[in-house]
């Protein structure tokens, strides 16, 4: 059982935040190689995604999680949020790219990720938060909330 002073010292070495710009030399991108193909990418291919990105304001949010102490990045996460017609014109967010570096498994890192995520869908004005998850990644998504609705297609272009 973790003393109060140790979780407190964790929630301090561990506070989620919005994506900044040098989070490229944190290893963003390695954290991300974690989870999917991701190849390198240049620092000014970062930079002009990240303007990008930070030009939808809310409508896109990628948010992290720095190790304080190491000053690496050891969790990450994103949410879109679609504007439709149906349900009033409603909002949906759509989590996406949530990933836990394997050396910080197993300290709640990646329920902060989903919480802070879903907590910026609610603010958005979402009815819903929606999200793709393997097999693997049921129970743990399910411990956040979420259930099991239906089936996920795709077609890849390549």
């Amino acid at each position: 059982m973790q003393s109060k002073e140790s979780s407190l010292n964790q929630e301090e070495s561990f506070r989620v935040r919005k994506l900044e710009i040098s989070d490229k030399g944190k290893g963003f991108i390695e954290l991300l190689q974690q989870l999917t193909v991701c190849d390198s990418v240049s620092d000014k291919e970062f930079e002009g995604r990240f303007q990008e990105l930070s030009s939808y304001g809310g409508d896109h949010l990628v948010c992290v999680i720095e190790d304080n102490r190491s000053g690496k990045i050891v969790a990450t996460g994103s949410v879109f949020i679609e504007k439709k017609f149906i349900r009033n014109c409603g909002k949906v967010g759509h989590i996406e790219d949530v990933v836990v570096d394997s050396n910080a498994r197993g300290m709640q890192l990646g329920k902060k990720i989903i919480g802070f995520l879903t907590d910026h869908a609610r603010s958005m004005g979402c009815y819903k938060v929606i999200l793709d998850c393997s097999t693997d990644n049921k129970v743990f998504y399910e411990k956040c909330g979420f259930k099991q609705k239906e089936i996920q297609m795709v077609k890849y272009f390549t």
